[in-house]
């Protein structure tokens, strides 16, 4: 609903484009891509005119009808299986999967004129942290040629929380123990804590009852290299619950 819906996050992801050097394209890994269902290799999409996937139910029209026509880059997606399967990671690319919410929502506000070319990775629930960790550590080179990295997923994710209870104004104490014990240890720059965020920070498993909308933030690290600098650039609450903190890895 962030695509239609005024939010402090709506408003931030709107302003972030100009921000950012402009890059000459876009790998998205997304919360809403999980390879363990697929054989639990990581997915790369390859398609030269990615489609816009409308992966949800029970939401207004307008949201249907919205598309994100950005253009594909095979030869990124290619990139991206040479990368992985250089650090023996399995991979595989997907020639006609399009971009599901995880990806065109953020970035219709991000970049709404949809003209820089996007690759969708998936994430694979059914592996480690680490293993996210290493994706991204094997993708860092894109950094150095023109490819913006996003992890696109969620610092908390308990929609049971949202849909079973009335939220409050603010966010409860156990949504915001969470986000602050997490900015703490990135300042820290404490890798194996935020790997193990779940399992270590403060009612970790009430936020992530499963852990797909945290891994894209493991991918993003390691691309960021090391030791980790990441920066807190925005940090809001969405119906009380889903905290949508924005790091940058640099």
């Amino acid at each position: 609903m962030m695509a239609l819906e005024p939010s402090p996050a709506r408003t931030f992801l709107a302003g972030l484009g100009a921000q950012l050097p402009r890059p000459r394209a876009i790998l998205v890994v997304s919360a809403h891509h999980d390879a363990a269902f697929e054989g639990g290799r990581a997915t790369v999409t390859a398609s030269p005119a990615p489609p816009t996937i409308h992966d949800f139910g029970g939401f207004p029209e307008e949201l249907f009808a919205m598309r994100y026509p950005a253009p594909g880059d095979p030869a990124l997606a290619n990139r991206v299986v040479e990368l992985l399967a250089g650090h023996g990671l399995d991979v595989t690319a997907d020639a006609t999967r399009g971009l599901d919410h995880g990806a065109w929502v953020p970035l219709s506000l991000i970049y709404a004129e949809a003209d820089i070319p996007v690759v969708q990775l998936s994430i694979a629930s059914n592996a480690s942290p680490e293993w996210h960790y290493s994706l991204g550590q094997a993708l860092a080179p894109l950094r150095d040629e023109g490819v913006l990295i996003i992890g696109s997923g969620s610092i908390t994710h308990n929609l049971r929380a949202y849909f079973t209870t009335r939220p409050p104004i603010d966010a409860p104490a156990w949504v915001s123990d969470f986000t602050d014990w997490i900015a703490d240890r990135m300042t820290a720059s404490a890798v194996d804590d935020i790997l193990h965020s779940v399992e270590r920070a403060p009612h970790g498993r009430d936020n992530h009852p499963t852990p797909d909308h945290i891994l894209p933030l493991f991918v993003a690290m390691g691309a960021g290299g090391t030791p980790l600098q990441a920066e807190r650039l925005h940090a809001s609450t969405t119906y009380a619950v889903l905290a949508m903190d924005v790091y940058a890895f640099d």
